[in-house]
């Protein structure tokens, strides 16, 4: 009989250990079991008595068992504050829209923009997020306090802090163009800076953790985000008509992310970290010279230069008429504000619907099939907003704010999601160390791409007479940019036809016999077995 073990805090050392044959098994007369006790036998002589602790067990195959935790998700290190600090973050970054409806609404409604210069505004503002590949070299080359994800988060957020909050608590800054254009551009660098370490962080981690597609979870944080921001940003316009709360509520988000971020240290996400002699060793100038270089050797290669041509064309040869329709729904059909941002809200509850879809059913869909089927749907979504315009709506019995409300923010959320597979290529093809600056190249890239679309949507508005008096010209403009969004498919085989491939747990090929047959031992703490089938098979001979 094995007795109990007695644990008290100390290695534990069993009082009988018997090592014996299974039981139905032929016995020997010469092979007899040996006992161990506190009083050993004088003509037993024990070498390194073994001790034996639960804890200290390894499982039979640990490989397996690994595979497993990784998949049950209990094996991540610091995945509860990677949920806390880009979760969150990835959420306020949808949420912006509850910001930037209000400051759409402010300069439509209350300075009375043109929808030329609107446009124009909201476009120059993006010209900070069009030299992402600055910051991400900088995050991958320069380590502030021994990190270098997490110091640019919390940089980018105080930034957003500082120009939210001066809209919001100035007067003067809201009212004039100059201090407003000025805010916003400061606002969009702080936001360039956060999102392109937030995106260089989650590759990193996913890389480090073999987690693929976690593009996609961060996703569905952000259409949460813009579910609830645009949803509250046309409530609180409806009520007040004011825009200086929106901003202060949105500043009072941005500083509580920003308290996140300083309490979250890098180094409990279990991220490999430099040793102090690597980061004396090189300058400043020769670390941001190599990431460069390094960068420009990334994207030489074809699987990732080629998909790249293809997603920034794809969206700059497309005219962006967005301010031209914002301004139309609300001086010439007299939308509530609340209905245009509750039409947002309904684009991202789409975002988050397909987003759900492709995390569980698409990612093994061709990417040049799905991208393709994609474009086409954005090219038809686009013709959406000429129905709207010529009133067909109401020929079919459905009112101006039903329709909107339904189909208003389908174009832009196809395009935002035509995004996620690009971006989950691109975090399983970056080399380690490259993360933030090949994320921040693709999303600078995009940004730059919708700058030039926007552009060209100025310049179409402006060639086709389109003012804040005068929009009989809309129409043509709509099907100019359905016949643009077209376009792209010319091209559509420079996108890979594979989808990234995720790394799992190799089976074992070896047989159930073969297993059997390797096995030494099994163990049991309530009682012990120790027996050799490939002995006893040699005493048979």
């Amino acid at each position: 009989m094995i007795y109990p073990l007695v644990s008290n805090g100390i290695p534990l050392i069993p009082l009988v250990l018997a090592i014996q044959n299974p039981p139905q098994r032929p016995s020997f007369p010469f092979l007899r079991p040996i006992r161990c006790s506190n009083k050993p036998n004088p003509k037993t002589l024990i070498i390194n008595p073994i001790r034996t602790n639960p804890d200290e067990v390894l499982p039979i195959n640990s490989k397996k068992n690994k595979a497993y935790e990784e998949r049950k998700g209990f094996s991540q290190v610091g995945i509860r504050k990677m949920l806390v600090l880009c979760g969150f973050g990835y959420w306020v970054q949808g949420f912006r829209g509850f910001s930037w409806l209000g400051l759409s609404f402010h300069m439509a409604h209350n300075l009375n923009f043109d929808p030329s210069t609107l446009q124009l505004v909201q476009n120059t503002g993006n010209l900070p997020m069009a030299i992402k590949p600055l910051y991400g070299i900088l995050s991958d080359a320069l380590y502030i306090g021994g990190a270098h994800r997490i110091p640019y988060i919390c940089i980018g957020v105080l930034l957003q802090v500082l120009s939210w909050g001066s809209l919001a608590l100035i007067p003067f800054a809201r009212e004039a163009l100059p201090t407003l254009m000025g805010c916003v551009l400061l606002s969009n660098l702080g936001a360039s800076i956060t999102e392109v370490a937030k995106d260089a962080l989650v590759a990193e981690y996913g890389q480090k953790q073999k987690i693929n597609g976690l593009q996609s979870y961060a996703f569905m944080a952000l259409a949460a985000g813009g579910i609830l921001g645009n949803l509250l940003g046309g409530f609180f316009l409806l009520k007040t008509q004011e825009p200086k709360s929106i901003f202060l509520i949105f500043t009072l988000l941005l500083a509580l992310q920003f308290a996140i971020s300083l309490a979250t240290r890098e180094d409990s996400l279990g991220l490999p970290q430099p040793s102090p002699n690597s980061l004396e060793k090189r300058s400043i100038s020769v670390s941001i010279r190599k990431q460069y270089s390094d960068l420009l050797m990334v994207i030489s290669d074809e699987s990732i230069s080629r998909p790249l041509i293809w997603i920034v064309v794809s969206i700059a040869t497309v005219p962006i008429l967005s301010g031209s329709i914002f301004c139309y729904q609300i001086q010439c059909l007299h939308l509530d504000p609340s209905i245009i941002g509750m039409s947002r809200v309904t684009g991202q509850l789409m975002l988050l619907a397909i987003t759900l879809l492709y995390d569980r059913c698409w990612k093994t869909v061709s990417m040049r099939k799905l991208i393709g089927l994609v474009q086409i749907l954005y090219a038809a979504s686009l013709l959406l907003d000429l129905v709207l315009v010529k009133q067909i709506n109401l020929k079919l019995g459905i009112p101006n704010w039903v329709f909107a409300l339904c189909f208003s923010g389908v174009a832009e959320t196809i395009t935002q999601f035509k995004l996620l597979p690009f971006q989950v290529l691109f975090a399983s093809l970056a080399p380690p160390g490259c993360e933030g600056s090949l994320t921040s190249l693709l999303a600078s890239a995009m940004c730059l791409a919708s700058i030039v679309g926007g552009f060209l949507g100025v310049g179409l508005a402006s060639l086709l007479g389109i003012t804040s008096g005068d929009y009989s010209s809309l129409p043509v403009g709509i099907v100019v940019q359905f016949l643009a969004a077209l376009v792209p498919l010319g091209w559509i085989y420079h996108v890979s036809s594979s989808q990234p491939v995720v790394e799992t747990e190799k089976k074992s090929g070896k047989s159930k016999r073969t297993r059997r047959n390797r096995r030494v031992g099994r163990v049991v703490f309530a009682s012990v077995f120790d027996y050799r089938r490939e002995r006893e098979s040699e005493l048979h001979k």
